[in-house]
């Protein structure tokens, strides 16, 4: 399994003085984070896409890309990457140049996003929210497989032969296609044969069971090979030294985004109950010491029949650099080697 690191790059905060701490430092700093991962043996860093006041991370490439100068071996991703509102020949060309840049390190995880102020912002009709997504979807797909490309749809002006440069070093530009909780996304992406990144933030992994078994049903019916259908986790994490620890450090920042994104969409305030039982052996968050998180990979890992990546969302906006820097270390140098030899041993 391949153990990962997802940031939204949120605006942050000084800790000790409750400053905010300036764009230009924040994105600093968050390069220097994926640099320590890298160094720490984690597999794979994606950066979202957002286009809020509270997030940096509005051109997620060109952060890769700064990382991408400065890192040897991690894997460079979006996460995700808003398809539905962008242009995918554009989106094909820069991750296309990021594969250069970093030779061979480049993926796309194409998603229709969990906000929806892309749509307005480049002038696109939220009711197109699901048609716009499997158009582009398809036309990535087809400048990923071919140099010419010949394609018209609704929503864009044909390509009528014309060549989509430059071409990425790895042969085929690895696309996963990121999903929420919607049945027809998983039938999608399995009928597609492409890999799958489920973003599950709240309840309990299990439930998605079904969903992901829909996934792998339909890859199956569409003749793709099941090695071919993998499944990736997105999930809150922070490792630390103590489940005490881990905890308290998380919340703050943890309350602070969930809280403010309830106040648009009607949930009710976080309270520390609600965050404390979904840290329990069955709930979404992979927050505590690194024997909690091992084993509630290893639990996810085995309630939805094997998965082959797992990424920890660890943005926070109230976990200062160094803190964060610490938890990277423990995922990469603890967390990740001890969940690759349980999983060895069982297969052994």
């Amino acid at each position: 399994m391949q153990i990962g690191i997802d940031s939204f790059a949120a605006a942050t905060k000084d800790s000790a003085t409750g400053i905010a701490i300036s764009p230009t430092e924040r994105l600093r700093n968050l390069v220097e984070e994926i640099v320590r991962a890298d160094e720490a043996g984690v597999d794979v860093f994606g950066i979202g896409e957002h286009h809020r006041s509270e997030f940096l991370d509005s051109a997620p490439t060109v952060i890769l890309a700064a990382a991408a100068a400065r890192t040897k071996r991690i894997r460079l991703t979006s996460a995700v990457t808003v398809l539905s509102a962008a242009d995918p020949v554009r989106v094909f060309q820069e991750f296309a140049t990021l594969d250069l840049i970093s030779e061979g390190r480049a993926e796309i995880v194409a998603g229709r996003g969990s906000f929806i102020e892309a749509y307005p912002l480049f002038g696109l009709a939220l009711q197109d929210y699901d048609s716009l997504f499997a158009e582009k979807l398809e036309l990535l797909l087809t400048l990923r497989d071919n140099v010419q490309v010949h394609w018209s749809g609704k929503h864009r002006a044909p390509l009528t032969g014309q060549g989509v440069y430059p071409r990425p070093l790895q042969e085929k530009l690895p696309v996963w296609v990121g999903v929420g909780g919607t049945p027809a996304s998983f039938a999608r992406a399995g009928t597609l044969g492409l890999p799958l990144m489920v973003a599950i933030i709240g309840g309990e992994p299990h439930r998605f069971r079904p969903l992901i078994d829909l996934y792998r049903e339909s890859g199956r019916r569409a003749g793709h090979a099941p090695e071919t259908l993998k499944v990736g986790i997105h999930s809150l994490g922070f490792p630390g030294e103590s489940d005490e620890q881990a905890a308290d450090e998380y919340y703050p920042g943890y309350k602070r985004m969930f809280t403010e994104i309830g106040k648009e969409r009607g949930w009710p305030p976080v309270t520390r109950g609600q965050y404390d039982a979904l840290r329990g052996p069955t709930g979404a968050l992979l927050v505590g010491d690194v024997e909690t998180v091992v084993a509630k990979v290893l639990h996810v890992h085995e309630s939805l029949g094997g998965i082959d990546r797992m990424t920890f969302q660890m943005t926070s906006p109230e976990i200062p650099h160094a803190a964060m820097l610490r938890a990277i270390d423990v995922l990469g140098t603890q967390v990740a080697p001890q969940v690759r030899e349980a999983l060895a041993t069982k297969l052994s």
